[in-house]
């Protein structure tokens, strides 16, 4: 995947063919984006830059290397990203037991979440992590010589899951990398990476991609017709893949409004009725049957379902794309609830509650709380 398969991201683009033809390429780097900006394709981009650098363009050796690069078979090229047990790997998973579904997943959808990522192998239920095994498993790599006798690169993918024994363990690989080593870390949440980590890498902030950028995309290479590319493009918020998700309708949207509107509606009826309460907390335990990472896919569902009806509220027409599927529930009748007084808590109690079940806390004590916090926040007056 060279830089012109890559949306968008010019200035970036320039940026890291500008170091590489200068010969200036820092050591360890962070790429920090959702997947739907393309940090992924960015980094696998710049590693063929950088591999094929010692070859004379249009060689034999310079093609054979763009190929290996594109098939993500290069000798030099290592990958690390979140992985967890399965019903084929039992114990000590490493991201090289899942190399295979990793090409794979990365050749059909290189915008692809964590979530997707995790279906592929079967563990959404479960959370995705780096673990010291893999801490292990990389210095082995790069202490090697690299095969073709120039750099070696690793890309470690949602290097925020890293767990604490991990980045510790890599933290003498950043500091005192092996000759021409370099390190991509790619994250979506950079408050999570170790701040020792953090400090030593240079830092890539991935912007949105812009509405007409995703809109020339599903147009030129999935054929969609401009009226609907137009809707898409701009439902999908500068994600790529939110766009793709929009355009296949594979999402989770149907089944999270009906849970976001039974939610609502119960938690409405909850104030001053005793009884309502026993069905916020049968709520909750559902919704606490899920794997983590749908439960956090809700809570995001649920923050971006409240921005959308605070802009209705203030009549922010060109910016609504909200549409429920539920004929007995409107965006109208929803939006006076939600204002200036109250997306604030409603949006950082969704967030806490979000942060806690990443990190493993018990979903049914964290739904419950977030349940009676909304029969507060939706009531209060603007």
């Amino acid at each position: 995947m060279g830089f012109e398969k890559v949306i968008g991201q010019n200035h970036l683009k320039a940026h890291l063919k500008k170091s590489v033809e200068n010969k200036r390429i820092p050591h360890a780097q962070l790429f920090v984006g959702d997947s739907g900006t393309g940090a992924l394709p960015l980094a696998i981009a710049y590693a063929q830059e950088i591999l094929s650098s010692s070859f004379e363009v249009g060689s034999d050796a310079h093609n054979a290397c763009l190929k290996k690069v594109a098939a993500l078979m290069h000798p030099d090229l290592h990958f690390v990203y979140p992985i967890n047990t399965n019903d084929v790997v039992k114990k000590h998973p490493l991201s090289s037991n899942f190399l295979k579904d990793w090409r794979s997943f990365v050749s059909n959808n290189p915008y692809g979440t964590l979530y997707q990522w995790l279906e592929t192998l079967g563990i959404e239920k479960k959370q995705g992590n780096i673990n010291v095994d893999e801490a292990k498993e990389m210095m082995k790599a790069l202490s090697l010589k690299a095969y073709d006798g120039g750099y070696k690169i690793m890309i470690v993918w949602m290097a925020d899951r890293m767990n604490t024994a991990c980045a510790n363990k890599i933290l003498k690989l950043v500091e005192e990398p092996p000759d021409k080593t370099v390190l991509l870390l790619i994250t979506e949440q950079e408050e999570h990476i170790l701040g020792t980590i953090k400090s030593r890498c240079q830092k890539l902030q991935f912007p949105k991609l812009s509405e007409q950028q995703i809109k020339s995309q599903l147009i030129d290479l999935k054929g969609v017709n401009e009226a609907r590319a137009s809707s898409i493009s701009k439902q999908a918020q500068g994600d790529f893949n939110k766009a793709l998700t929009l355009l296949t309708e594979d999402g989770d949207d149907i089944l999270f409004e009906k849970w976001f509107i039974s939610w609502m509606r119960t938690a409405f009826k909850a104030k001053g009725n005793k009884s309502a309460i026993n069905s916020l907390i049968t709520w909750s335990e559902e919704i606490a049957g899920q794997g983590r990472e749908t439960q956090k896919k809700f809570l995001a569902y649920c923050t971006e379902t409240f921005r959308q009806a605070l802009l209705k509220n203030y009549n922010a027409q060109s910016l609504l794309f909200f549409k429920a599927n539920d004929a007995n529930f409107t965006l109208e009748k929803f939006a006076p609830f939600i204002h200036q007084n109250n997306i604030f808590d409603l949006t950082e109690s969704l967030d806490e509650a979000s942060y806690h079940i990443g990190r493993n806390g018990n979903a049914k004590i964290i739904f419950t709380d977030l349940s009676i916090k909304m029969t507060r926040l939706i009531h209060k007056k603007e």
